[in-house]
């Protein structure tokens, strides 16, 4: 179990294959709640290859030493994510 917002990962292997392939992340904010932003690929075992990259944000509740997970988003597409890019953008310059 993860101690520290650097050591949250999710990469997922089973039966020897990494499922869940990190590729990147930004820690959002730190502290007794830690937000991260994920860059991730999934293992499409039909094509035999990684899929377009997804972006996932999630959320950890400190409790005693380690991390505990509390919710995520995934981004699923390159559209979604720049169609909340730009949201975000028009409300922060805004």
């Amino acid at each position: 179990m993860a101690s520290k917002p650097e050591e949250l990962s999710v990469s997922y292997s089973e039966g020897g294959v990494e499922l869940i392939k990190e590729l990147d992340k930004v820690i959002l904010s730190k502290g007794a709640w830690t937000t991260i932003l994920f860059r991730l690929q999934e293992w499409d075992p039909r094509k035999r290859e990684y899929g377009a990259d997804k972006y996932s944000i999630r959320r950890y509740q400190k409790r005693g030493d380690s991390y505990l997970p509390k919710s995520k988003f995934t981004i699923s597409s390159r559209e979604q994510a720049r169609a909340i890019i730009d949201a975000l953008s028009a409300w922060v310059e805004g």
